[in-house]
């Protein structure tokens, strides 16, 4: 137990830095995002001994990230997710498993609404079509959550 709390404490310190980083410079460093990813093979390997659900968790998450983004810019024109995000959801997966990797991305997306229409409510404006916005921070919100679940929670954990 001693060592899922130490991994809990790492992952919430490492995904608080990039929440603030990425919500202040709409960036997500590698130099954070890689040896997250990294950090979460190597527990599950050697911890949890679930190195599969792991490493297709982080390739899924990865893979899927990057259609969208690609495929968002080939309709729109415009840049949309970042490479960041992707390695970010990579993260994610690396540590929780492909399994929870669709609950991940819909609290960030859901925590993402939230934020937005909270500030148009204190801004009394809706947001431009163009303007900018972070989503890494609320992915890492929701890495944050399937953490909790996967570590903590019913011990329901599947293979992948």
């Amino acid at each position: 137990m001693f060592l899922t709390h130490a991994a809990t404490l790492i992952l919430i310190i490492a995904l608080s830095a990039l929440f603030w980083i990425d919500f202040r410079t709409y960036r997500l460093p590698d130099a954070m995002t890689l040896p997250l990813i990294a950090a979460g093979l190597a527990l599950n390997a050697f911890v949890f001994s679930t190195p599969w659900a792991s490493l297709i968790g982080a390739a899924a998450g990865y893979l899927a990230f990057v259609a969208v983004e690609i495929l968002f810019r080939r309709i729109t024109g415009r840049n949309g997710l970042g490479r960041g995000d992707a390695k970010l959801i990579a993260a994610g997966g690396a540590w929780c498993g492909g399994w929870l990797l669709p609950s991940m991305v819909l609290v960030g997306t859901g925590s993402a609404l939230l934020f937005v229409l909270g500030k148009a409510v204190v801004q009394r404006r809706l947001p431009r079509r163009d303007e900018a916005f972070a989503f890494g921070p609320w992915l890492a919100v929701g890495i944050a959550a399937g953490w909790i679940y996967r570590a903590y929670g019913p011990g329901l954990y599947p293979v992948l």
